[in-house]
């Protein structure tokens, strides 16, 4: 196995349920974070499947909505893989994902997932500070449209705070081109 994750951030059925997934920018999500799945896979990287939830909230998020699920399209977790469950923005404040990725060597995290600029950007960020080499992979992320800025907009934005600071800025052919390459 090799010393990179990917993480699978939030790519669940709940953000379908929420009018504003009329404007998401990828509605095609999956799709593309499982390309990245592929790689890692065949990279012998671990991949690590993040699912939010907020239990006894009663929304989409709660697990008893059967929202809390993975998107149609994502191939979903297999032998080997790890699974967690946050109630947190990021990856890591809820769950024992540095616990896990520590026990198995990782020193550097791919991120993709819903919420360009939520959960996916904090991960990255908390990621960074905790000491891994973070690649965000800015068009295996999604959102929806913020504060008067596109959905587009909020992308260039995240990759703008990040790049240089908190992780490398990357694209899925770019991650395609480097596994090629590899090979």
């Amino acid at each position: 196995m090799s010393n990179r994750a990917l993480l699978v951030i939030d790519i669940q059925e709940s953000f379908r349920q929420w009018e504003s997934w009329q404007q998401t920018l990828h509605p095609d999500i999956a799709e593309r974070a499982d390309r990245l799945v592929s790689l890692a896979r065949a990279a012998g990287d671990l991949v690590v499947w993040v699912l939010h939830t907020e239990p006894g909230s009663g929304g989409v998020f709660d697990p008893e909505s059967g929202h809390v699920r993975y998107l149609d399209g994502l191939s979903g977790p297999e032998p080997g893989d790890v699974e967690v469950r946050k109630t947190a923005h990021n990856a890591f404040t809820t769950t024992n994902l540095q616990q896990v990725l520590t026990e198995r060597g990782v020193t550097e995290l791919v991120v993709c997932g819903i919420r360009a600029e939520q959960c996916v950007e904090t991960t990255a960020r908390v990621g960074s500070d905790l000491g891994y080499r973070v690649t965000y992979v800015a068009d295996a992320v999604t959102t929806e449209p913020l504060g008067g800025l596109s959905a587009d907009e909020v992308v260039e934005r995240t990759k703008l705070v990040l790049s240089g600071r908190f992780a490398e800025i990357a694209t899925i052919a770019e991650m395609e081109a480097v596994a090629a390459s590899a090979t």
